[in-house]
């Protein structure tokens, strides 16, 4: 399943309480979705790093009570009110015996003497066996317990998360014009880097810092992997030599159109974050002029950064004019 429709299942399943298990290759931000998904319902993320815990750290310590029994006392980080999601990462990377005391607050919603409130849903995730990372197979009577979501990046969804959260332009360009660079991991290959969305985002912060010309190359093969920043330094310097916005807005119909397709993808991305209603004659102009799929590109992008310029008559005379494509 792709991030939107993960988003939407978890929507579902968490308020019934019902138990998930997203699968998936390491970078692709499992972690990431269970929290959006728990603003999204307006509930509490109690997020356990089950690799980290050892058994005794989920039932707590025996103290004497009142009674003069012993009694267990659960452990701060277990809710004891409210509502909310109890996300258990990394969980078949655990060991097995924190995994049983896992196992026992999924299948039965208590351990030991501790409950887990109502108004609280279980969320695990974790990677595949394929995937040679460290993981134990799942019983096959708690896997029969919970619902399995099989989590795969997905270029359009990454790049509408990635206008939000304000990943830098070149990134994205680059992203359109080779997307599957999104996430390209084989366990087979001995390799320490990787690209994946959450190494892209790395790099988009790596950008941000502007690093010495003498070191970019090594940070960005340092997190996406030798192949990958090849390709990607050779398109920044596409992007580097590229026309001025400012000069390509005021002159759309004579600056220059790049002929090289990476160029191109990385114009149109520039171009599309200036988008509003007194820039769209020069970017319906300017997209005319280009290849009709990257004139498509532009004017989606331009209408995706700002939804008023959809009722500006530049827009609506493009789309006439295009409306063969567009259908």
């Amino acid at each position: 399943m792709i991030p939107s429709q993960i988003a939407m299942a978890l929507t579902t399943l968490i308020p019934i309480g019902r138990p998930v298990f997203l699968w998936g290759p390491p970078g692709v931000g499992k972690s990431q979705m269970v929290a959006q998904a728990a603003r999204a319902l307006g509930r509490e993320l109690a997020d356990i790093r089950a690799i980290l815990l050892d058994p005794m750290d989920l039932r707590g310590l025996p103290t004497i009570g009142d009674d003069g029994r012993s009694h267990w006392r659960p452990p701060a980080f277990l809710p004891t009110n409210g509502s909310g999601v109890l996300f258990l990462d990394e969980l078949n990377a655990a060991p097995p015996l924190v995994q049983a005391a896992c196992y026992q607050l999924i299948l039965d919603r208590r351990l030991g003497e501790y409950a887990l409130p109502p108004g609280w849903s279980v969320v695990a995730a974790g990677n595949r066996e394929q995937d040679r990372a460290v993981t134990h197979r799942m019983p096959s009577a708690l896997a029969n317990r919970m619902v399995h979501l099989d989590f795969e990046a997905h270029l359009e969804d990454w790049l509408a998360w990635a206008e939000k959260t304000s990943i830098r332009p070149e990134v994205t360009a680059f992203l359109r014009f080779r997307p599957a660079l999104l996430h390209d991991f084989d366990p087979a290959r001995a390799e320490r880097a990787f690209p994946s969305p959450r190494t892209w985002e790395f790099v988009s912060g790596i950008l941000a810092a502007a690093p010495p010309a003498e070191v970019e190359y090594d940070l960005l093969r340092g997190t996406v992997g030798e192949g990958a920043a090849a390709e990607f330094t050779g398109f920044l310097r596409v992007w580097r030599e590229l026309p001025d916005t400012d000069a390509v807005l005021a002159n759309p119909h004579h600056a220059p159109v790049p002929s090289d397709p990476a160029a191109v993808y990385a114009i149109c991305e520039a171009l599309a974050r200036t988008a509003a209603a007194e820039t769209m004659p020069a970017l319906a102009g300017y997209a005319a002029r280009l290849p009709v799929e990257f004139g498509v590109l532009l004017m989606r992008d331009a209408l995706r950064r700002d939804r008023e310029v959809a009722g500006t008559e530049a827009f609506a005379a493009w789309a006439r004019d295009n409306a063969h494509v567009l259908v």
